[in-house]
């Protein structure tokens, strides 16, 4: 039997090699749920129409819930030579209920069905991916009240800049993902339009009703545009640079992890069941989860940049190119999910170092800005007292002292109006609660923050 899809125009069959060369199925048939869940709401509305009979639609329902409970067993027959898992599931009804299964195709194209199940399928991934950012930051603020003690070195060029709550960082990470959350939650709404009957890319003469088959897959509503529905990847394009955006987030934040878990800086310990070992030397615990999580992060980069130069010279409307959105699509999906799956319970169960935190919190003069800061509370002009901080933090560091050790002298050398009081903002404990803004790392400031946070994730 030929491909359906070829027609009677065909003089002979399709060379082996093209079909090898041209089949989907060993990647898009993931799709098989939403194929048929598209199925069976076009088939009810073609019911609905008296396009087909209600026994019609019964044969139908029946021998697709088979299909669907064969293809979740993996007992379903799948044929290289059909392409697809489109063709596959049609072929399948036809060779159980005839000519009954021939109708399901009516006023509908390959093309919509594709756009139509591959919405579906982003849809629900967009929804998986949202949940398991949402878990990453429940790790995040779940480990806020028993680090909410902990003050840490933020740094800026990797050196050393000001003090900050251990809370507030976690906070940030909180942030970057809600945004990326935002950007998912904006995506899922432009892609959550139904293309489903506007056929191959005109429409069709046949009195279908788009709005039912929208209603029935919980659609918003329908592609106004029959020619721009066939052509359109934007959603696809959208969605993966949302994952690129996590993927980069994640990144970044296992760089940090990496170095914080180095002997150098000694932040943090990593629970071991997330790490590995060395085939040689046997003192090593490897953070591969934290190195593979920033190296799959350029597959998912790579998958935008495939989907970028894939759609950016193609005419209008269908084009073959099309069905090769779905490798970079479903692998950037896969990516970030198995990053996010192991990244929520490392955080939640990796442990401050504390003692080798404090033992070393006083290098690197983390206090000099709240000095600084100090000085124009008291009407020094910024610049002026930028510029004489900088002089004392050389005389301490000649001196070979912290900021707060240095005599009151000194600081009067400079100014001769200081007196003891200046003693008040130095060290990083004062230095931390010198902090007034909002946003700041202020202890109110995270307290209440950390409270929303725990508000917004029902914690």
């Amino acid at each position: 039997m030929s491909s359906p899809s070829r027609g009677g125009a065909f003089d002979s069959a399709v060379d082996k090699r093209v079909e090898r060369f041209t089949e989907s199925i060993s990647f898009d048939q993931r799709l098989y749920h939403h194929d048929i869940a598209g199925s069976v709401a076009h088939a009810q509305m073609l019911a609905d129409q008296d396009i087909l009979t209600p026994e019609e639609l019964s044969q139908i329902e029946q021998s697709l819930a088979e299909i669907l409970q064969e293809l979740e067993n993996g007992t379903f027959p799948v044929r290289q030579e059909l392409e697809d898992i489109h063709m596959n599931i049609e072929q399948a009804l036809i060779d159980r209920i005839g000519d009954t299964g021939r109708k399901l195709h009516t006023g509908r194209s390959r093309n919509d069905q594709v756009s139509t199940d591959l919405r579906l399928w982003v849809r629900d991934a967009i929804d998986r991916v949202d949940g398991l950012l949402e878990a990453l930051q429940q790790s995040f603020v779940g480990r806020c009240d028993r680090d909410a003690d902990v003050i840490v070195p933020a740094y800026t060029h990797l050196q050393r800049a000001q003090p900050v709550l251990a809370p507030h960082v976690w906070l940030a990470y909180c942030e970057k993902f809600q945004r990326d959350r935002g950007r998912l939650t904006d995506a899922r709404k432009r892609l959550n339009l139904c293309s489903l009957g506007t056929a191959a890319l005109a429409g069709t003469t046949l009195p279908i009703d788009r709005d039912n088959v929208a209603r029935r897959l919980g659609f918003d509503g329908i592609v106004a545009n029959s020619i721009d529905s066939s052509s359109d990847r934007d959603f696809v394009l959208e969605t993966v640079f949302c994952l690129t955006n996590i993927a980069i987030h994640l990144s970044s934040w296992a760089e940090e992890w990496i170095l914080w878990s180095t002997s150098e800086f000694d932040f943090i310990k990593l629970p071991h069941a997330f790490c590995t070992g060395s085939s040689i030397m046997p003192q090593k615990i490897n953070p591969d989860v934290l190195e593979l999580t920033r190296g799959k992060s350029a597959r998912v980069v790579g998958s935008l940049q495939t989907l970028l130069v894939l759609t950016k010279g193609l005419p209008l409307a269908y084009n073959r190119d099309l069905q090769e959105d779905k490798p970079p699509l479903f692998d950037a999906f896969d990516t970030v999910e198995a990053c996010l799956e192991l990244a929520a319970p490392l955080v939640a169960q990796s442990e401050l170092n504390r003692a080798s935190i404090e033992s070393r919190l006083d290098r690197g003069f983390l206090d000099a800005t709240t000095l600084m800061e100090f000085l124009i509370k008291r009407g020094m002009p910024q610049r002026k007292a930028h510029h004489l901080i900088g002089e004392l933090v050389r005389t301490a560091t000649e001196k070979s002292l912290k900021l707060s050790e240095l005599p009151l002298e000194d600081f009067q050398a400079s100014d001769p109006d200081l007196d003891d009081s200046v003693y008040d903002v130095l060290g990083v404990e004062n230095a931390v609660n010198a902090f007034q803004s909002v946003g700041s790392t202020a202890p109110a400031q995270v307290l209440g923050q950390v409270a929303a946070w725990k508000k917004r994730l029902n914690l």
